[in-house]
């Protein structure tokens, strides 16, 4: 079987406390050969730069999250996320975007705390990773007027709104999702996405794929992931094992950092 790139996960969440290390050392036997590990917050970053200077195949991002702002934005989230983004092994600046789900967000805070990290990206030169609930029409309207490099995570939108993500230059990447039995519009999505700007994640602990549905989810799952989309695409699982794997290097410039190391 060709090697699996996560190229989103959360190896920090509490699900994990109870076997963390246990579970993340027996993913290379599963083929698990990249990981990136995606950020939530300012502490978060910490634990998961720790992680990848613990295991090799992991990598890490520094940001975040549109739902992690409770007390609005920090005074110093960009000087600090200016230093978290220095360390070796963070190779993007995610998980930022905005999610209108739940009642009593701040859009304007969530606006502006987005359009920040996406100045530092573009100062730093990353790619980024960005989440979108709920908000799909002020998002794009924001990634038109930065046009970063990256990928929109946990894709869950329409054809018509892949095809402009990929016509600004992104990725897209798909969970589990493409295995639950009302993931028609995904399905419809991923056919319309160029295979070089496909790339496959988990968001573990959550979105685990059938047949692990509501159990929790790790990187070893994206085989299945990887078997629906090969279904839609009339391609094996290997060639998009392979496909995804290139492209997450591509996305997140892994060989010139291994190079450089």
């Amino acid at each position: 079987m060709e090697k699996i790139f996560d190229t989103h996960a959360h190896y920090t969440d509490t699900a994990f406390d109870a076997d963390r290390d246990e579970l993340i050392s027996s993913l290379p036997e599963k083929n698990v050969e990249l990981i990136m590990q995606a950020c939530t917050d300012l502490d978060d970053a910490l634990k998961i730069q720790a992680l990848s200077d613990k295991y090799d195949f992991m990598y890490a991002s520094a940001g975040i999250h549109p739902e992690n702002m409770a007390n609005g934005i920090p005074s110093d989230a960009y000087d600090r996320l200016l230093q978290l983004a220095k360390h070796k092994k963070v190779l993007a600046v995610g998980e930022i975007g905005l999610d209108y789900h739940y009642e009593g967000y701040n859009r304007q805070d969530q606006i502006e705390l987005f359009k920040m990290q996406l100045e530092l990206a573009k100062e730093l030169s990353l790619p980024v990773i960005v989440h979108s609930r709920d908000a799909t029409e002020d998002c794009l309207n924001i990634l038109h007027e930065y046009k970063p490099n990256g990928v929109m995570h946990c894709f869950s939108g329409s054809a018509e709104t892949a095809k402009i993500i990929v016509d600004l230059g992104m990725y897209i990447g798909f969970t589990g999702v493409l295995t639950f039995k009302n993931a028609k519009k995904a399905l419809r999505a991923i056919e319309v996405v160029p295979q070089d700007k496909l790339v496959l994640e988990t968001d573990c602990p959550y979105m685990a794929p059938v047949p692990y549905r509501g159990k929790r989810c790790d990187s070893s799952m994206i085989i299945h992931t990887a078997g629906a989309a090969a279904t839609v695409l009339g391609k094996s699982t290997d060639e998009i094992l392979r496909q995804t794997f290139e492209n997450g290097l591509r996305l997140f410039n892994i060989n010139q950092k291994r190079e450089d190391a």
